[in-house]
């Protein structure tokens, strides 16, 4: 049972009901929510990353959304160790940590643990830009099978960041990041207990409802939002530009789509990722206490193990 020194976590792809079932369970056993999600981090964008509404933060307490400006990179380490002081501060308040979102990596990196690799100055993540546009996609896989073969075997060849980040990690250490990654690894999870639950809907349902959901970003303004991080002149590799419908977004503003196919080209992108998070639970090594087939209205607290600490 979820009592003292125990967590939940709550996964699944985007617009499964997460969110929601997360404020239902804080509301039941005194919890408080931490973001799980690599988008909803960043302060510019709110409507455009779903993060939840400023009145659903009043009614529950919600950590680690909104609080890094999109002029920084965020990772994965970073997260961690912000994740597991928020986490320590709600059980040192008998409360429950509930850690939600769709970003399956910081879960794995959280349970699993990480290794501690240097973090890559943005000098050497212009040059990998610039590589891959100079040399092609297919010359520089062969550039990254010198540098790093064992991680090139585990990702998709078209995942140009990924590849990237195998490329940078090399050229900035000299060590591959799959040596990176023999090496004793920082735990986040040691001396705690924890269960997770997964929402995996029927893709096609899930799909329509993104559809949709996409439509209603544009009524609550949208494109108003991306029009103000536009004005800041971010590098344009950064994470938070490339957050699903910004860059479609950007494109209308700018005149190169109409807002017809903006609309179009971001619900694709977004039909997109849903499959690859589905895919990427499916083949985790994490395997969940529970799994819903959809965002359950009625909870049965038992039946999840939860209670109040």
């Amino acid at each position: 049972m979820l009592k003292k020194n125990k967590i939940l976590f709550i996964s699944g792809p985007t617009n499964s009901g997460k969110s929601k079932l997360a404020i239902e369970i804080a509301n039941k056993v005194d919890g408080e929510i931490i973001n799980a999600d690599s988008m909803q981090v960043y302060n510019d964008l709110r409507i455009v990353t779903a993060r939840p509404s400023k009145d659903e933060e009043k009614d529950i307490k919600h950590h680690l959304y909104g609080h890094i400006k999109g002029n920084k990179r965020y990772n994965v380490y970073d997260w961690c160790n912000d994740c597991k002081t928020k986490m320590q501060e709600i059980i040192n308040l008998d409360k429950v940590p509930i850690i939600v979102g769709g970003t399956g990596l910081y879960f794995y990196s959280f349970i699993k643990g990480i290794a501690k690799i240097p973090k890559i100055p943005e000098s050497v993540k212009r040059k990998s830009n610039l590589r891959l546009k100079e040399i092609g996609l297919n010359n520089f896989i062969d550039e990254i099978k010198k540098m790093d073969q064992d991680s090139l075997k585990k990702i998709n060849k078209n995942d140009s960041q990924r590849l990237k980040r195998l490329w940078e990690v090399m050229t900035f250490s000299g060590i591959s990041l799959s040596q990176w990654q023999k090496n004793a690894k920082v735990s986040f999870i040691k001396n705690y207990n924890y269960n997770l639950i997964l929402i995996l809907p029927d893709k096609d349902i899930l799909k329509k409802k993104c559809d949709t959901r996409f439509l209603k970003m544009i009524d609550d303004g949208a494109i108003k939002e991306v029009e103000k991080l536009k004005e800041k002149n971010y590098d344009q590799e950064l994470p938070i530009m490339k957050a699903h419908g910004v860059p479609e977004l950007i494109k209308y503003i700018d005149g190169i789509l109409s807002l017809k196919d903006a609309i179009s080209e971001a619900q694709k992108s977004t039909r997109k990722y849903i499959k690859r998070q589905l895919t990427w639970w499916r083949n985790s090594e994490i395997k969940p206490d529970k799994v819903f087939d959809s965002y359950p209205l009625n909870i049965d607290l038992n039946s999840l193990k939860i209670e109040k600490n």
